[in-house]
Parts: structure tokens; C-alpha cells; sequence
């Protein structure tokens, strides 16, 4: 697998592209550009267990998965830069990084903004609560009937879903990143933290203060949401989305994927169904 480099907050070396055009100031396109490079310049949030720095180093579910694609496509190593998340797709489309690398979910209202690889992992929505639980709160309905306080991260998927369950905004407080979560949780100035499973149990491991209820799947308007993160491209680079897109339905139907996630808490239930597309999750 490519070798991740060693993350950093600036963006030396970057070499950008042409708005509108999909190519380089060079005349290359993004997929031509880093095939050349070896190198991809990706964003990612500090969030676990999808990216984060761990002793310097770019690790998680979504660099595991991503590093394995791109250098099946051609050697090319992640070169990683740290935003918040509510600030990845701006610094996406800002030509900053060429791909999100932050287990970001398919929504309609980002496919308006950004074009996202089929996904490669599924994931049902919980709440991290004090230790006890004691509001009894399971999903957005019970926050909504006991009038609880929701933290939910800006930009973060679940602002939606709570808004499109049905819970007021005065019940809502939104947090920059995880750790401000569980903060305001273990602080009293929030009942609830809403974020995947997977993140939550990742964020409250070795914590006896919180505890993470049982999972569930958001309703909205009677249907079920379908919680499936991806890759996310600039919509012009459909060449660079196509290759990587390629790689992924092999391996997603291969060993391979289980062996990549699994450190990271995945298991076979996050395993997304290869015929689930981004087109269809585009349109809600």
C-alpha cells in the first residue's frame, strides 16, 4: 500500500487547477497531474476512526481504504492537510486538496456542491450520552419528546437529520469537532451527542463518564436515511472519480476491504452493498 506522508497544515506543493476546466495550469488533468506526482493532496478532519493524526502519521478507515485505491491506481501517496470538517468540501472546491479523505456521508444537499465516489462504507447514527443514560434517550424522537439538549458537529450529517426528524432548533447546539462533543456531554451543556456508531464508540473508549446508546437509523418524512460515507472529488474531476471508482467495487467485494477497516472498528454490517451508487443516495 502507498505510504501515507506525515500531516501538516499548510499546503506546499500544491499544484492547483484551472476552475472549470479540470485541468492544471500545466494543461493536465487531476487524474494526469497526480499519476505524474505520485501524490494526491487530500484533506481530512481529525476525526476517529475515519482520518486522524496518530504521532504524526495520517491513519483511520478512510486513508487505509483510500491509500490501498490510489496506489492500485498508480503509486500515488496520500499527502494529507487538516481542516474542520464543516471546511472540507470549501477547501475541496478551493482546489486546496483533490479528495476528501474523511468518511463523509452522500447527501443530495453536498452532491449540489461536490461529486462523491460510490460509497465504501455504511453506518447507523447513535447518541452519546452521560454514563446511565439518564434522559433514556435512544434517537431524535426521544430528544424531541424530553426536550433534551443535541449536540451535533457543524457540517456534520446529522445536523440535517435531526432538523428533518423534527427537533427544534432551540434543542440544538452544534459543535466544531468530536472532542467539543463529548465535552459539552461530559459538561452538562449538551444531553446528547449525535454522530455514527462507529465515531462514537471510537470517541468513548475507555471513558466510564459517557456511554453510547444503541444504535439507530434516522427517519425523515417516513423513510429511512441511508447513512454511506465516500471519497469526495471536485465535480469536474470525472476521470479521477472513474478510476477510483474502479478500484472500489473490486474491492469491495473482496477480503481485502474487512482487512483494511477492521482495525479501525469496522465490521462485515459496514460493509456497503456494491450496487448502492452515489447517484441513487444523490437523489435522496
Amino acid at each position: 500500500m502507498a505510504g501515507v506522508l506525515v500531516a501538516t497544515l499548510g499546503m506546499a506543493g500544491c499544484t492547483f487547477t484551472e476552475p472549470g476546466t479540470g485541468r492544471s495550469r500545466s494543461g493536465e488533468n487531476t487524474l494526469d497531474r497526480v499519476l505524474a506526482d505520485q501524490k494526491i493532496n487530500v484533506g481530512f478532519a481529525n476525526e476517529r476512526p475515519y482520518a486522524y493524526r496518530d504521532r504524526g502519521e495520517l491513519v483511520g478507515q478512510s486513508p487505509a481504504v483510500q491509500g490501498y485505491i490510489f496506489d492500485r491506481i498508480g503509486g500515488i501517496e496520500l499527502r494529507p492537510t487538516m481542516f474542520e470538517f464543516g471546511s472540507l468540501i470549501q477547501a475541496l472546491n478551493s482546489e486546496r486538496v483533490d479528495v476528501v479523505t474523511a468518511g463523509m456521508f452522500i447527501t443530495p444537499q453536498r452532491c449540489k456542491q461536490a461529486a462523491f465516489s460510490n460509497p465504501v462504507y455504511v453506518a447507523k447514527t447513535a447518541l452519546l450520552v452521560p454514563a446511565g443514560n439518564p434522559k433514556q434517550l435512544s434517537d431524535f424522537q426521544s430528544v424531541i419528546a424530553t426536550g433534551a439538549r443535541l449536540a451535533v458537529m457543524n457540517g456534520a450529517a446529522e445536523v440535517g437529520q435531526a432538523e428533518g426528524a423534527g427537533v427544534p432548533g432551540r434543542q440544538l447546539q452544534l459543535v466544531a469537532d468530536q472532542q467539543a462533543g463529548l465535552d459539552a456531554v461530559k459538561a452538562g451543556r449538551a444531553d446528547a451527542f449525535a454522530l455514527t456508531s462507529i465515531s462514537l464508540r471510537a470517541l468513548a473508549d475507555g471513558d466510564n463518564s459517557v456511554a453510547v446508546a444503541e444504535p439507530f437509523v434516522p427517519v425523515i418524512d417516513g423513510e429511512e436515511q441511508i447513512n454511506a460515507g465516500a471519497a469526495v472529488f471536485r465535480q469536474r474531476d470525472t476521470a479521477l472519480r472513474e478510476a477510483f471508482n474502479a478500484e472500489l467495487a473490486k474491492l469491495i467485494r473482496s477480503e481485502k476491504w474487512l482487512e483494511l477497516v477492521e482495525p479501525y472498528g469496522f465490521t462485515e454490517d459496514e460493509r456497503p452493498d456494491p450496487d448502492l451508487t452515489a447517484e441513487q443516495l444523490c437523489q435522496g
